[in-house]
């Protein structure tokens, strides 16, 4: 082989990992995963992943987006819900304190004892944490007088909520987003936080 390739196979080499290491730097300390390393596979990866059909593992794939996004929105949601309610009562009695309708603490108390009762860890000590999104919605609404300050619509707020609801239920029960219907997530999720200007 030419020492010129040669060289330059080299130098190619040396980039790409000055690159890794850069990339590397900037994902600890923004603490975010740029997906430029090999990721370590599971058992359940090497093993029981591949039985699964191709088509439906190319539409999990296309969907992890959209399931990204919905985790991001409804718990930056539970994240304001807390984060106001506890600006106007003691961060320890909000829950209890009539400020969450008595249909969703015991809902919220049902699905906690289910969990223990399965044997299964708690997914948080935070009953919020146990809210539906829609629950999320009726907690805001029934404390409008709390959040109408940060939405500049409650009309607004209602349809937003409503659809982003019954966008949620398709990507969290595992079924496909029609081309439109994710056109209409990225435009709801640009919705909500217009109704926050």
């Amino acid at each position: 082989m030419n020492k010129t390739v040669l060289n330059r196979i080299k130098a190619f080499g040396m980039t790409n990992q000055m690159v890794i290491e850069d990339l590397t730097r900037v994902a600890e300390r923004y603490s975010i995963d740029l997906k430029h390393l090999p990721t370590t596979k599971t058992e359940v990866d090497e093993t029981y992943f591949p039985q699964f059909d191709l088509q439906i593992r190319s539409d999990a794939s296309a969907m992890s987006k959209h399931y990204e996004a919905i985790y991001c929105l409804e718990n930056s949601i539970r994240s304001l819900v807390s984060s106001t309610l506890s600006t106007t009562d003691d961060t320890s009695t909000w829950w209890t304190k009539n400020t969450i309708p008595e249909h969703i603490i015991n809902e919220v108390k049902l699905r906690i004892s289910k969990e223990l009762d399965e044997g299964i860890s708690r997914r948080s000590a935070d009953p919020l944490a146990y809210t539906t999104f829609g629950e999320l919605s009726q907690i805001m609404l029934s404390n409008w007088d709390k959040f109408g300050g940060i939405f500049n619509s409650k009309t607004g707020f209602v349809k937003i909520m409503s659809k982003l609801n019954s966008l949620r239920a398709t990507i969290a029960h595992c079924c496909p987003l029609a081309e439109d219907e994710e056109v209409r997530l990225q435009i709801s999720i640009r919705d909500w936080f217009r109704l926050m200007e």
